[in-house]
């Protein structure tokens, strides 16, 4: 069985799952819920809370939950789940490397923390101006939509007044993309720019940063260099010179 509650004027749902669930849990009450949710709101934050008794999926329901990740897969802009089975707690985990949104995992002791992390801000963006061409974007934690959205308006902001720039994206402080098919969608901070983009150097120590130069130079169209964290003056002349 499916129960569904919404908050936050519909931009939060917590799905509550007992017993077996079936397809029709799903037709008629999940995916009306997310549907009606996305018709209102770009993305939704999901909290689903695994009681005790529940016993899985039918077949048809195991159908319909991988129709509804496919058909709504940029929805969702968090996912929580609470559970005390070992098996659930290990399967979220498992997929939580190809989702493309911050996914989190609670014992059903820690509900209220799940809550509290459903509302909380995960990240934060800084978009500085380092003189001449040269900008600065430092990513840090695990960002939300609304923390791009308001980058997006302070980059606008701060190229209006250049003829091209020179990015240093700054990435010692950043937790990463929750999964790799959506790291190329993050850099649609500069891609709007990306006519009057020179350069870009990336800083960071993870093995899938050094990864991020090439998806960057691949997106924004433009000659790119990884810089390890201790590198970091460096990158700013790199960046600066020529």
């Amino acid at each position: 069985m499916i129960t569904v509650h919404t908050h936050s004027e519909g931009a939060q749902i917590e799905v509550e799952l007992s017993g077996e669930v079936t397809s029709k849990d799903y037709s008629e009450t999940l995916v009306p819920a997310i549907e009606a949710a996305l018709e209102a709101h770009d993305a939704v934050r999901l909290l689903a809370i695994v009681q005790p008794e529940f016993k899985g999926y039918d077949l048809g329901a195991a159908w319909s939950d991988t129709k509804l990740g496919l058909s709504h897969w940029r929805g969702f802009d968090r996912i929580a789940v609470a559970a005390d089975q070992g098996w659930v707690q290990t399967s979220i985990r498992l997929a939580a490397p190809i989702l493309p949104c911050p996914v989190q995992v609670f014992e059903l002791s820690e509900l209220e923390a799940a809550r509290r992390w459903m509302r909380e801000s995960l990240g934060a963006i800084h978009v500085t101006d380092l003189g001449g061409p040269c900008v600065q974007i430092s990513l840090m934690g695990k960002l939300d939509p609304e923390e791009y959205q308001q980058a997006e308006r302070d980059l606008d902001t701060l190229l209006s007044s250049k003829n091209g720039f020179r990015l240093l994206i700054d990435l010692r402080e950043f937790d990463g993309w929750q999964g790799l098919t959506a790291l190329a969608a993050h850099f649609r901070l500069a891609r709007g720019h990306v006519g009057m983009l020179d350069r870009a150097a990336i800083i960071g120590d993870k093995a899938w940063q050094h990864m991020a130069q090439r998806v960057a130079s691949h997106v924004l169209g433009a000659r790119t260099q990884f810089f390890p964290s201790e590198d970091f003056e460096n990158a700013k002349s790199w960046l600066a010179a020529g």
